[in-house]
């Protein structure tokens, strides 16, 4: 004996079938991440990202290697967020990127007056590509 489904039901049970057999999809990484400066990480996507935004572009930048795969720098000290969303606006990435001196190994910071200067050093100190900043902080 057959029995028959109506096709209401039956486009009911391919949308159940759908959302259980992609749960990627409407999920999305978030978290928090620690980057150094001058540093690269790699991130890699749980679905392809269609674009992404950078909160300050000051304190980090992202490469798109490919949809599956970013790599963040960090450019300044601070804390950023960072979104990739796919093609119809779903957010596959979230992230806040907390930019930090890290280990500080090979970097050196000389004062004079208020004027710093960044070194990078190895056997010998050179001024950095980063040179120098503003005036010194205040309290």
């Amino acid at each position: 004996m057959t029995r028959s489904v109506s096709p209401a039901r039956l486009l009911a049970m391919l949308a159940s079938a759908a959302v259980l057999f992609s749960p990627a999809i409407g999920t999305a990484q978030s978290g928090s991440m620690n980057v150094e400066i001058d540093q690269a990480q790699r991130v890699q996507l749980r679905g392809p990202a269609g674009s992404v935004i950078v909160g300050n572009p000051e304190i980090a930048d992202v490469t798109v290697v490919d949809a599956n795969t970013l790599y963040i720098t960090g450019k300044g000290y601070g804390v950023t967020e960072i979104v990739a969303v796919d093609t119809i606006g779903r957010t596959v990435f979230q992230s806040q990127v907390v930019v930090t001196a890290g280990s500080g190994s090979g970097r050196v910071r000389v004062w004079r007056g208020g004027q710093a200067t960044e070194m990078a050093c190895a056997a010998s100190c050179s001024p950095s590509l980063r040179g120098t900043s503003g005036a010194a902080p205040t309290p």
